[in-house]
């Protein structure tokens, strides 16, 4: 009986709930929709915690078709409960996930992907590169398996606050996106040729995250590539955070679990850093020519400032660290990073000529020791 009525009182708090959201948002908009699937799912995670048992899932499923019945019923309010639908779709989504388990198959292309990964790991691994670290390194940045970096080369990077250039996520596919985006740019830009180029652009992106374990981050820099090249060939404005809202309601739709992890909360709210305080920051900067060096490196400071402002406060509750030289380790590590990268694909897609082999080593070892050199300060 007291389990029954405390269940009445969290299905009363959420109902209250959704009407103030519905009374915030007048517009269907997808940020509004986002935002309220969101809250469902986050709702139904704390809720799956407490209580497990299936009962409470069909009681959600009921009124999710309740609710969407009354809409049918009156036009006015159908328009009203909306957006309360889906914080209820999104509690249902995630009550669900935790009473059978996300559905994660092994698909054909899944395997060719890890399998593609095992073979770049073994290329890389043959070539004589100068430094040992080369290769570890690479295979980081590239495949996301850190198991043969040294002790030293993590703590150089943990504790200068570059941790997350070896963690896989949308900078490393931004880089790739962008090296692929200049490679094919050559090929010209009639309709049949954008569409030939949207299907390999996608392609490739989502081969990379599933070569590279497919971690939430990875998914929603796929997703954000996957939105802005199909509104590109549709010739659709694209609103930088209507794209982030769609990308957070796909990916939770598909697997509500992933909101328990801290890569996916550190990289949703990176990027709500980049695209709501970043483009202020920008403007700071005093207008002047189209080739300004002085300009990029603002941009840089804005552009790691405006991540930190947004992922600090919950870095510092999941790991009780702040990275103090964060400001210096992105000035300098970001560029050496893409740098590498990109010398490390076109080295590979060339066959790994010597003079592209030394240079890669050569921008390895300059990113190691500047971040030991931060670190240790």
């Amino acid at each position: 009986m007291f389990f029954r009525v405390n269940v009445c009182k969290v299905n009363k708090l959420f109902a209250i709930l959704a009407l103030k959201l519905n009374e915030m948002a007048e517009a269907r908009s997808i940020e509004a929709l986002s935002f309220h699937f969101t809250a469902g799912v986050a709702a139904g995670t704390l809720l799956s915690g407490a209580f497990r048992s299936p009962w409470i899932l069909s009681g959600g499923v009921f009124l999710v078709i309740a609710l969407w019945t009354a809409s049918l019923l009156r036009k006015e309010g159908r328009e009203r409960l909306v957006l309360p639908l889906f914080l209820l779709c999104g509690l249902s989504c995630a009550l669900s996930a935790s009473v059978s388990g996300p559905f994660l198959p092994g698909g054909t292309l899944g395997k060719i992907a890890s399998e593609a990964a095992t073979r770049l790991r073994q290329h890389i691994d043959g070539i004589p590169f100068a430094s040992e670290e080369t290769a570890p390194l690479l295979k980081a940045l590239l495949t996301g398996d850190r198991s043969a970096l040294s002790r030293e080369t993590v703590h150089a990077f943990r504790d200068s606050g570059a941790s997350h250039l070896l963690a896989l996520s949308g900078l490393h596919m931004g880089i790739l996106y962008l090296f692929l985006s200049r490679l094919t740019w050559i090929a010209g830009s009639s309709p049949r040729i954008r569409a030939l180029r949207y299907g390999l652009m996608v392609t490739a992106a989502a081969f990379f995250t599933l070569m590279a374990g497919a971690s939430p981050s990875l998914v929603r820099a796929f997703l954000f590539i996957l939105i802005n090249e199909t509104l590109r060939i549709l010739g659709r404005p694209k609103d930088p955070v209507r794209v982030l809202s769609a990308a957070l309601l796909i990916q939770l739709a598909a697997d509500p679990s992933v909101i328990r992890s801290t890569g996916f909360q550190l990289s949703y709210l990176a990027m709500a850093g980049i695209f709501l305080l970043y483009p202020h920051l920008e403007r700071w900067y005093p207008e002047g020519g189209r080739f300004n060096p002085l300009r990029k490196v603002w941009q840089t400071a804005a552009l790691s400032v405006s991540c930190q402002v947004f992922t600090g406060p919950l870095a510092w509750i999941r790991f009780h660290s702040f990275p103090v030289h964060f400001l210096l380790t992105n000035l300098l590590a970001i560029p050496l990073t893409t740098l590498l990268m990109g010398s490390a694909v076109l080295m590979l897609v060339t066959g790994s000529p010597a003079f592209l082999a030394s240079l890669t080593d050569r921008l390895a070892r300059l990113l190691s020791e500047c971040l030991r050199i931060i670190a240790s300060m």
